[in-house]
């Protein structure tokens, strides 16, 4: 094994990726960059919470389980700061001793809480994914967690970034980020260019993700409230589970549209596609979401607000997204999209070369990789040990 370790580029890592919950695209980046190492002749092992994810998360890691050499273990995390963070923490410590990982990849939040406060040879790599940078920076939560990070990113080898916007948000509410930095886009596989016809009971629209206010479900209501009271009734598909989704359901009532909306549970995006025939992202915060990526490899005609990296992704089309919160604009763009067809079909074709181009899973994998080892080669540098010390010695 010392042998496989010994170059600065082309060995074999040992990558341990830590997260808390199994879900959404946090979950399928850690999955996809898991295959795709593994498939580079990586060993990969993964920590995740044992209490989240569901019958689809167990399905999935089931599924990828025998591809890690590293293994796959499981402990209780709670989300925000509390009594199980002792343990799991004292879990994530056990496994990079038991597995003598070359990298920890802590994903998320609490994840990259735990990979950065471990000790040790193993280089600490932190991808925010929104997480934590969400949070107002007047905020009392906001002021907590934003503290944290700042303790943090000293203890930080490399920080990679999923857009451009999440570099910048992290500078100006956390600081300079103290290690390498990279910013890697998240990625589609070619597989997922396939394009989908609409089933026979697609509604309208359809939405995909967790069921949060962060998510503007409640904003994507009102539009269909507001064109239902303007004579044009629509339907749409809600997919997927969240905390809010009781909220929703009772908004949905309360104006009078509960029997437009079908609340279906999470599936495959790729099948949820199927159920609508206009993808909604009305979206307040993201960072450079998948399910934009996902529509737009699929061909599917897309509305969604300029948030966080998503004109990342639109590039030259940015201009028609819309302003997140808004539901009369938001309600706007959904007439204009029903009654331009045609030119939706030439705005997906166009968006949907964008991505083919520009935002591979491969490409993803590769330059993830291509930052481990970067980052290991500057923490083995004379001067960087003493950087680091000196560092270590301020916080």
């Amino acid at each position: 094994m010392a042998a496989e370790r010994s170059g600065p580029s082309g060995q074999s890592l040992r990558i341990l990726h830590v997260l808390r919950a199994p879900v959404g695209g946090l979950f399928r980046h850690v999955v996809d960059l898991a295959r795709g190492q593994t498939a580079r002749g990586h060993r990969v092992g993964i920590v995740a919470d044992q209490t989240t994810g569901g019958s689809r998360a167990e399905a999935v890691l089931r599924d990828l389980e025998p591809s890690l050499a590293l293994g796959l273990t499981r402990s209780p995390m709670s989300r925000h700061l509390g009594w199980r963070d002792a343990a799991a923490f004292g879990h994530v410590v056990r496994r990079l001793a038991d597995t003598d990982a070359d990298v920890v990849h802590g994903h998320g939040a609490k994840g990259g809480a735990y990979a950065r406060l471990t000790d040790g040879r193993a280089v600490r790599v932190y991808t925010p994914h929104g997480g934590t940078l969400n949070f107002p920076p007047g905020s009392a939560a906001g002021m907590v967690y934003l503290g944290l990070e700042r303790l943090l990113s000293p203890r930080t080898e490399l920080f990679l970034f999923e857009s451009a916007f999440a570099e910048r948000v992290f500078s100006d509410r956390v600081g300079e980020p103290a290690g390498t930095v990279r910013i890697v886009h998240n990625g589609v596989s070619e597989t997922e260019f396939d394009p989908i016809e609409p089933g026979p009971d697609a509604t309208e629209l359809v939405f995909i993700g967790e069921l949060r206010y962060l998510k503007g479900i409640d904003v994507l209501i009102e539009a269909i409230a507001l064109l239902s009271d303007s004579g044009r009734r629509l339907r749409a598909t809600i997919v997927g589970q969240g905390p809010d989704e009781q909220a929703f359901a009772a908004a949905a009532a309360q104006r009078g549209i509960a029997d437009r909306l079908q609340f279906v549970g999470p599936m495959r995006a790729r099948d949820a596609f199927a159920r609508g025939r206009i993808v909604v992202v009305p979206s307040l915060k993201e960072s450079l979401p998948y399910i934009v990526l996902e529509a737009a490899a699929a061909g599917m005609p897309l509305i969604a607000t300029a948030v966080g990296g998503i004109p990342e992704i639109f590039g030259p089309q940015a201009s028609r997204l819309i302003p997140p919160g808004n539901a009369a604009a938001l309600a706007t763009a959904i007439s204009s999209a029903l009654a331009e067809s045609s030119g939706s079909a030439i705005t997906a074709a166009a968006l949907r070369e964008r991505v083919h181009a520009r935002f591979s899973v491969d490409t993803m994998v590769e330059q993830v990789l291509s930052g481990y080892r970067d980052a290991r080669l500057a923490a083995a540098s004379p001067r960087d040990r003493g950087t680091k010390l000196f560092l270590k010695l301020l916080s």
